[in-house]
């Protein structure tokens, strides 16, 4: 089966490394040249584990092709997989464009032509793909085209996306014919695990659904560790506690300093617009985004209980990635913190192992008031606080005995609960943590 892929983001990227890795035949058809240039050379522009080795390998085999001659791709393939940004809107709502102009693209080199699948893998609101064929066929303004449409959500998490996607946890697609459905089987032909073939409009509820109830989980545990801190009980065993109930899970209750990436907080926008636009009370996600937000100005305050003033004092912020074994700094909550950091008057330092080019592009005017560092002892060497906001194991590993000696004050707020309170306060540190 021949394949095109457009998009080389991340869901795209992925998605088309890995189906080459399968043995089918992919062209990823990708517009941004600098993008294009480093693919075409075998460099892979995210990180994640094991992805740059199996891109290789498949390049070099020739199952794997990176293009921006979109009508060649559309006229080889058999299933094309729309992977394209839908990023938020000023109202919460997802921007269509890129979809639509990939419809269109898409359209105009296939009329006349035979049957085609377009497979929606990007995160869409319900309806996308009764509007995709409408504007098909308004796009081919009378003529024939025989193209059909489906959705077919990713479940990735990033830092695992490799693994996860070659051992999935469900595969969920929303075809209408049978002719569809049976290139979606054989596309998944050699996944074992359970395949839920539905509607268009139950796939793509699916995956704003199963996104908005896992940052709900995460809001509702940093809930809990506001009261954890006032009555002074501890969140890491109210979590355990909980999580044991098998209704619960203990998954997604790790309370912290909230949840970012490009997938939660874009898709519980778009997931409440469309809520709203149905007329429909979708406060609860409101809710989970306000709890959310408020997790930063939680951590200032907690840095002022120690310094008592933040303005002049230099803080150094270890993490700037949403999560750890990931270089993605989309939403992160290192962003907020940072900034409320600078709002105080304060100096920061800021490390992380594969984050700092990342920041530096997608938040250049906090970035220039930063002083970055390759090394976390670099970035603490005459800080008067220490937060760390992502849990890298490097963190854990550091050698804090002589960290505290070389601190100006040795305060350290630990956001992730990844450190041992009392070893850390045994070595002299006025230590704190999150629900706790």
């Amino acid at each position: 089966m021949n394949i095109a892929v457009f998009g080389a983001g991340y869901v795209g990227l992925v998605t088309a490394v890995c189906l080459s890795d399968l043995g089918f035949r992919v062209q990823v058809v990708e517009k941004d040249r600098s993008k294009l240039s480093r693919l075409q050379d075998g460099i892979s522009t995210i990180y994640e584990p094991g992805l740059q080795e199996m891109l290789v390998r498949n390049l070099g085999d020739g199952r794997l092709i990176f293009t921006d001659d979109a009508p060649l791709a559309i006229l080889k393939a058999e299933v094309l997989f729309v992977c394209v940004g839908t990023p938020s809107r000023p109202d919460g709502s997802a921007d269509m464009s890129q979809i639509e102009a990939v419809t269109k693209e898409i359209v105009e080199n296939s009329l006349d032509s035979g049957y085609k699948l377009i497979v929606v893998k990007s995160t869409v609101p319900v309806g996308t793909g009764r509007w995709i064929e409408k504007m098909s066929a308004l796009y081919a303004k009378g003529r024939k085209v025989n193209l059909e449409i489906a959705s077919n959500p990713e479940f990735l998490r990033e830092g695992a996306a490799v693994k996860e996607f070659m051992h999935p946890d469900r595969i969920v697609v929303g075809v209408a014919s049978e002719r569809g459905r049976a290139l979606m089987e054989d596309v998944y032909r050699s996944f074992n695990c359970p395949k839920l073939f539905t509607d268009s409009h139950t796939a793509e509820i699916i995956k704003y659904a199963a996104n908005s109830f896992l940052a709900t989980k995460i809001s509702y545990i940093n809930m809990v560790s506001d009261l954890c801190e006032e009555t002074g009980a501890d969140v890491t065993l109210v979590a355990e506690g909980i999580g044991y109930d098998r209704r619960i899970g203990a998954d997604f209750l790790k309370a912290g300093p909230g949840f970012g990436g490009s997938c939660f907080p874009k898709d519980l926008r778009a997931f409440a617009h469309v809520g709203r636009s149905y007329g429909l009370n979708f406060g609860l996600l409101e809710q989970v985004m306000q709890i959310n937000r408020e997790r930063s100005q939680r951590m200032i305050r907690k840095l002022r209980e120690q310094l008592w003033v933040l303005g002049g004092k230099r803080i150094a912020v270890l993490g700037l990635t949403f999560k750890p074994g990931t270089d993605d700094v989309r939403e992160t909550p290192a962003a907020s913190v940072i900034e409320a950091l600078l709002g105080e008057g304060a100096a920061v330092t800021a490390t992380d192992p594969l984050g700092i080019a990342g920041f530096r592009a997608m938040y250049g005017s906090a970035a220039d008031r930063i002083a970055f560092t390759e090394s976390a002892e670099e970035a603490l060497l005459g800080a008067h606080a220490a937060v760390i906001v992502t849990d890298w194991e490097a963190y854990r590993e550091l050698d804090w005995a002589i960290v505290k000696d070389r601190m100006e004050t040795p305060v350290l707020l630990d956001g992730r609960n990844m450190l041992d309170r009392a070893e850390m306060r045994r070595l002299g540190f006025a230590f704190m943590a999150v629900g706790r």
